[in-house]
């Protein structure tokens, strides 16, 4: 497998770290993925970790272009029917996640399970994210995931709190209340590396792949 990375900022250096310790070969670090020669990018697997804007723009060259394509990328869930019709269009697999992390995701199944337990026991949820004060989206796309499973169960969105502090890798809290007690379920990452891994996790299972498919349907069948 070769793989180009589309964002060469902290998160693009950290899957590169990644990747070179697994011996998977790097093609190209780059922040303008569009110039890429097609040819090129027809042999490798895509893991991008840009900007929102820069999915808006650049999806269809992502879709038509690569082998695969690893979205890391948050901030656009409004689009998101139109990216995944892109890809199957294409032919192209496509995986994508609001948060790669392995332990995000047994969050969500926690939170899930949880969840289905106080179904009709008259629990009120919220939600909190703590991030960095360099991330733009808010609230994060994993705080948006973890309230639409909270909504799966329990039949509502719940309010979401974003906090921006500090170089905070992520953090995210369900507070689930009653008149007669509390539950906290809390995630808390201590670096990106765990996104980083479970990208390149994610490139890995492409090989084989068909269709778009969210990491977190992936991993917790």
């Amino acid at each position: 497998m070769k793989v180009v990375i589309s964002g060469y900022g902290k998160m693009g250096h950290m899957v590169e770290q990644v990747l070179t310790r697994r011996g998977i070969e790097i093609a190209l670090a780059t922040e303008d993925v569009c110039s890429i020669d097609r040819e090129l990018a027809s042999e490798c697997v895509c893991i991008d970790f840009t900007m929102p804007d820069s999915i808006r723009k650049n999806y269809p060259f992502l879709a038509s272009a690569f082998k695969a394509v690893v979205i890391g990328t948050t901030g656009w869930n409004d689009i998101r029917e139109d990216v995944c019709r892109e890809f199957e269009k294409n032919g192209t697999p496509m995986i994508y996640a609001s948060n790669f992390s392995i332990g995000v995701n047994a969050f969500f199944a926690g939170v899930e399970r949880v969840c289905e337990i106080l179904k009709n026991c008259n629990y009120e949820p919220s939600v909190k994210e703590i991030h960095h004060i360099h991330k733009l989206d808010a609230p994060s796309g994993t705080a948006k995931t973890v309230a639409e499973v909270i909504a799966g169960s329990l039949g509502s969105l719940p309010q979401i709190e974003s906090v921006r502090e500090g170089e905070v890798p992520g953090t995210h809290i369900v507070d689930l209340k009653s008149d007669c007690d509390r539950i906290n379920i809390t995630h808390e990452a201590f670096s990106r590396q765990g996104f980083a891994e479970g990208a390149v996790a994610a490139a890995l299972m492409t090989q084989g792949l068909t269709g778009v498919y969210e990491f977190k349907d992936l991993i917790l069948k």
